[in-house]
């Protein structure tokens, strides 16, 4: 399949949020740990989006042929003693574009952008098992802990998440 991969930074939510939305949606009816529960709404989703863009937030869309099949966010640390970090949130990817380098497209965006805001540290936390832990240690994160029982699954069962950082 030829296509044309495009990231860009979105600021202004408006013109993508029904993209968005279903985006979110489907990733998390997939079963993706962003920190919602599957079956989600779209009018949940709509609301999740229209929140999003607020200071220190960069949100990133992967586009494929024009249409949102991706995103990740930056969140730029305010406090004053953490003005050198951020923290990275929410990558999804399309379920039907997975394995395509997407994920990987994203996190080297935003990973450029923190450099150009003057971070040297980035932070993250994923759900232990799931595939983006591989993502983010070939991208050179390293595992700082574990925290069990940290986030609850559709059926109940409670997950360990895992903490990431690399120095940039």
């Amino acid at each position: 399949m030829n296509y044309e991969l495009n990231i860009e930074v979105l600021e202004d939510i408006e013109a993508s949020i029904e993209e968005l939305s279903k985006l979110l949606v489907k990733v998390v009816d997939d079963g993706a740990a962003v920190g919602f529960l599957p079956p989600m709404k779209q009018s949940f989703a709509r609301e999740y989006w229209n929140s999003v863009l607020a200071p220190g937030v960069i949100l990133f869309v992967a586009k494929i042929n024009k249409h949102i099949v991706g995103s990740v966010q930056l969140h730029l640390c305010a406090k004053e003693n953490g003005l050198h970090r951020a923290d990275i949130a929410k990558l999804i990817t399309d379920p039907n574009f997975r394995r395509r380098g997407l994920g990987r497209a994203l996190m080297q965006k935003a990973e450029e952008r923190a450099i150009q805001e003057g971070r040297s540290l980035l932070v993250l936390d994923t759900r232990e098992g799931d595939p983006s832990n591989l993502l983010y240690q070939s991208l050179g994160f390293i595992e700082a802990g574990r925290i069990p029982y940290f986030a609850k699954s559709a059926n109940g069962e409670l997950h360990t998440t895992v903490l990431y950082y690399k120095s940039l």
